[in-house]
C-alpha cells in the first residue's frame, strides 16, 4: 500500500478578506521596522563623510542596532508569553517610534550610536511580537502566505522606503529620513491600537516560573538546532548586505540618486519573487523549497561580491538576483520556524531565535568591516566577504534538516525527513523517498482552520 499523495492545497487554506486586513496591519509595522533597519546601510557613504567616521565606526553603528535587538529579544523571552500580544506589540512599537525620532535628531557619532541601540532594542522586540501574532492566529496551512506577505515588507521598503529616504537625505540632510519615518510610525501605531483586537489565546496554558520556562526553551535539542540554523542563515546575508551600498558607491563613483534607483529595481524584483515564493511555500515541501532557493543564494553571494566596475543596469540585475533569493528563502524558513514550537512557548522560542538572528546580524558588519577597505579608492576586500557568505550559506543548507514541527502544530506541507508517529504514538522508519513501512496516521485535529475568537473581530 502506498502513502497518499500530499495535497496541493490543504482544506481551509483560503485567506479571507478580513485576514488580509490583519496582514496589512502587520505589514505596516514590519515596513517601518525594515526601513529603519536598512536605511542606515545606503546612507553609510554620507555618514562616513559628514561625521568623519572610519569603516569600523560605521560598522559599529550598523551592528549596534542588531546587538541591542538580540539582547532585548532574549530578555523578552522571559515574559513574552505572559502578556497579551497586542499590549507587547504596542509598547515596543511606541519605544521604536521614539528611538527613530532620536536617530533623526542625533548630531554626532555617540548620540547616533545610542539612538540606534535604542531603536534596535524596541524594534527587535516588536518584530518578535508581530511574528508571534502570526503564529497564534494563522494555522500552519496559511502561515506561508501570511509570513511571506509580512516579510515582503523588506522588498516594499527597498522599493519605496530606501529611495525615498535617500532622496530626503540628499535634499534635507541625513536626519530627514528618520524624522519622516518616526511620523509614519506614529500613524501606524494609532491604526494598530484602534484595529488590532487582543490576542490572548496563549495565556490559557499552565506555566512554570520564568527561569524554568526559559530553561525549557534553551535545553530543547530541536530548538537548539533551529537556533544554530538561524545564526548561519542570517550571518552570510548581512555580511554582504551591510556594505554593498557603500562599496558599490565607492567602486563606481555613484550618487545617492543612483543608489536609490538600484535599490528600487532590486526591491521591485524582490517583492514579486517573495509573493511567488509565499504561494509556493503553501503548496510544496518547505524544506525542499528552501534548499533550492538557498543554493541559489549561495551562488549569488559570490557573484555580487565579485562585481567589477560597470554600468548601473548590470549591478541592478545582479543585486536583484541576490536580493530575490536571499529574501525568498526566508519565506519557507519562517513558516517552518513558526511551527517548531507550540503555542504555549512560541513567543519565548521566537524571542530567543530572534536574539540569535540579531546576534548574527550584529556580527556580520563587524566581519565585513574588518575585510573591506573603502578609502583610499579603489575599495578592496569585498570578494572575501562573498566567500564568508558562501560558507555560512552552505552550513545553513545542512542544518535546515533539524527544523521539526511541534506535535500539535504539524502541517502536511512541513515535509521534512523526520520520523512520523503512528496511531500508537510510535515512529516509523523513513528515508528520503518516504516511509519504508506505511501505517495509518490519524489526521491532526488540534489545528483550527479558522482564526482565534479574538481575531474573529478583525477578520470577519
Amino acid at each position: 500500500m502506498t502513502a497518499p499523495a500530499e495535497p496541493s492545497q490543504p482544506p481551509g487554506a483560503h485567506i479571507s478578506r478580513g485576514e488580509w486586513g490583519l496582514i496589512l496591519l502587520l505589514m505596516a509595522i514590519q515596513f517601518t521596522h525594515m526601513v529603519d533597519f536598512v536605511i542606515i546601510m545606503p546612507l553609510g557613504g554620507r555618514l562616513i563623510d559628514e561625521l568623519s567616521l572610519k569603516e569600523a565606526q560605521f560598522a559599529h553603528i550598523v551592528s549596534a542596532y542588531a546587538w541591542a535587538a538580540g539582547v532585548a529579544s532574549l530578555a523578552a523571552s522571559f515574559v513574552m508569553d505572559r502578556f497579551d500580544r497586542k499590549t507587547v506589540l504596542l509598547t515596543m512599537y511606541a519605544g521604536f517610534t521614539l528611538s527613530t525620532l532620536f536617530c533623526g535628531l542625533a548630531g554626532g557619532y555617540e548620540l547616533l550610536l545610542l539612538s540606534r541601540t535604542l531603536a534596535g532594542a524596541f524594534g527587535g522586540t516588536a518584530a518578535v511580537a508581530l511574528m508571534s501574532v502570526i503564529g497564534d492566529v494563522f494555522p500552519p496551512e496559511k502561515r506561508g502566505r501570511a509570513s511571506g506577505a509580512v516579510m515582503s515588507s523588506f522588498a516594499v521598503a527597498s522599493i519605496a522606503g530606501l529611495p525615498a529616504g535617500l532622496m530626503l537625505a540628499e535634499w534635507f540632510g541625513r536626519g530627514a529620513p528618520f524624522l519622516v519615518l518616526a511620523a509614519l510610525s506614529a500613524l501606524v501605531w494609532a491604526l494598530v491600537w484602534s484595529k488590532l483586537p487582543p490576542v490572548r489565546g496563549h495565556l490559557t496554558a499552565n506555566r512554570p516560573n520564568r527561569w524554568a520556562e526559559f530553561g525549557e526553551v534553551v535545553s530543547n535539542r530541536t530548538y537548539l538546532g533551529a537556533f544554530a540554523f538561524s545564526f548561519f542563515l542570517v550571518l552570510g546575508t548581512f555580511t554582504v548586505a551591510s556594505f554593498i551600498g557603500p562599496y558599490l558607491k565607492a567602486l563606481n563613483g555613484w550618487t545617492e540618486r543612483q543608489l536609490a534607483q538600484l535599490y528600487f529595481v532590486a526591491g521591485a524584483c524582490t517583492l514579486v519573487g517573495m509573493t511567488v515564493v509565499g504561494r509556493l511555500s503553501d503548496k510544496f515541501p518547505r524544506l525542499t523549497l528552501f534548499r533550492v532557493i538557498g543554493s541559489a543564494a549561495l551562488l549569488m553571494a559570490v557573484v555580487v561580491t565579485h562585481l567589477p566596475p560597470g554600468p548601473l543596469w548590470v549591478a541592478a540585475v545582479v543585486m536583484s538576483g541576490f536580493m530575490v533569493v536571499a529574501a525568498g528563502r526566508m519565506v519557507p524558513v519562517q513558516a517552518l520556524l513558526l511551527g517548531v514550537a507550540g503555542p504555549k512557548n512560541r513567543g519565548a522560542f521566537m524571542s530567543v531565535n530572534t536574539a540569535v538572528q540579531h546576534a548574527a546580524t550584529g556580527l556580520a558588519p563587524l566581519i565585513a568591516g574588518a575585510l573591506v577597505t573603502l578609502n583610499p579608492l579603489p575599495p578592496v576586500g569585498f570578494e572575501n566577504v562573498g566567500w564568508v557568505a558562501a560558507v555560512t550559506a552552505a552550513v545553513s543548507l545542512v542544518l535546515a534538516g533539524v527544523l521539526k514541527p511541534a506535535p500539535v502544530d504539524k502541517s502536511p506541507l512541513d515535509a521534512i525527513d523526520a520520523p512520523a508517529p503512528d496511531a500508537r504514538g510510535l515512529t516509523e522508519a523513513h528515508d528520503n523517498r518516504g516511509p519504508l513501512v506505511t501505517k495509518t496516521v490519524p489526521p491532526a485535529i488540534d489545528t483550527p482552520d479558522e482564526p482565534t475568537p479574538e481575531i474573529a473581530k478583525v477578520v470577519s
